[in-house]
């Protein structure tokens, strides 16, 4: 049907690229942890809506740029890379408050805040841009009748599942924080430790080369 193959392979396959780790799972848990699960499945729709960015535009072809121009490559990869870093910045910068008692602080935000670093996080990765033109094709015959039609459902049944892992993911880590309260210091580490990830993905976007 609409000239797509191997549905049940693209299905699996997409679930298992999307359980591995990323700046996405960071900023989901980080946002969790910190201020329950709402925060999380907050993010978790930012990044839906980028991931429908690329999807779309995948489809019309504008992603195509990205894989063949390095300059727009290069842009989209250092804007997207400043930003990761500058969320970074703010986890390494998390202190705990008064007496030492307290839980460190890393300010709360309001959910659209939320929603919006999810968005640019996931939409300034060009790097998603290009797993779509890469993944998604391979399940679209040569001959379907329309190409753009079946990438699209297919990027939104790829969307769809990962908003369903990474709201499940936005629960699971809410709920263990709420079981496993952690010692201040170790808390604030935690942040830090988060934070210094962030630091490697982001440096890790910034020097990656196009394919």
């Amino acid at each position: 049907m609409f000239g797509i193959h191997d549905l049940p392979l693209f299905i699996l396959s997409g679930l298992l690229l999307n359980i591995m780790p990323g700046p996405d799972s960071l900023l989901i848990m980080t946002r969790s942890a910190t201020q329950g699960w709402r925060a999380g499945v907050a993010a978790a729709f930012g990044i839906g809506t980028g991931t429908l960015v690329h999807i779309f535009a995948a489809a019309l072809g504008l992603s195509a740029v990205l894989a063949t121009s390095a300059t727009a490559f290069t842009v989209v990869k250092l804007l997207g890379a400043a930003y990761i870093l500058w969320m970074a910045l703010g986890l390494l910068r998390s202190r705990k408050a008064e007496g030492t008692a307290a839980a460190p602080v890393l300010p709360a935000l309001p959910y659209r805040k939320i929603f919006a670093q999810g968005f640019l996080t996931n939409v300034l990765n060009p790097k998603v841009a290009v797993f779509f033109l890469a993944f998604v094709p391979q399940f679209i015959d040569a001959d379907a009748p329309n190409k753009a039609l079946a990438f699209i459902i297919l990027g939104c049944i790829f969307n769809f599942n990962g908003m369903l892992w990474c709201s499940a993911l936005a629960l699971t880590t809410a709920k263990a924080s709420e079981r496993i309260k952690l010692n201040p210091t170790v808390s604030l580490w935690l942040n830090r430790v988060t934070g210094g990830l962030f630091v490697w993905l982001g440096v890790k976007l910034a020097l990656s080369k196009q394919h």
